[in-house]
């Protein structure tokens, strides 16, 4: 997971194969996926967060983060989830128009909050998705 995640956050420092083991070690914590695109998600009571999705560069625009967005919020409904929120760079286009068009909707803004290595630090837009819609 630390290559694709290495190779698909290019703004924005990748994480580690030992911070993916710590997460992963946690009882609330699922991935879904394969090795070219994953989602890491935590599920606690009726929420679920996207802690972060993963797409290799050589298996962009394959539909496989769309189908991982599907196969993450069936998982997170298994386990009692009815609701979904992540945090997506306002600048990430492509990352917005997939979540957008998994039923997400924009609840808020952090300014400021991704550090640009060359630039302003960058807004999080918090968004939410009811995956209980039918």
């Amino acid at each position: 997971m630390a290559a694709t995640h290495a190779a698909a956050f290019t703004q924005a420092r990748p994480w580690s194969a030992e911070e993916f083991a710590a997460l992963l070690e946690q009882r609330f914590c699922h991935v879904e996926g394969d090795r070219d695109c994953f989602a890491l998600f935590r599920v606690i009571a009726d929420e679920a967060e996207l802690l972060t999705i993963a797409t290799h560069p050589h298996a962009l625009r394959q539909g496989r983060a769309k189908a991982c967005m599907s196969r993450w919020h069936e998982r997170a409904q298994e386990l009692g989830a009815t609701y979904a929120v992540l945090e997506v760079a306002a600048d990430n286009g492509p990352a917005r128009a997939l979540y957008a068009g998994c039923g997400y909707v924009q609840s808020g803004r952090r300014t400021g909050y991704y550090p640009r290595p060359d630039a302003a630090a960058c807004d999080a837009l918090m968004m939410t998705c009811n995956l209980s819609r039918g």
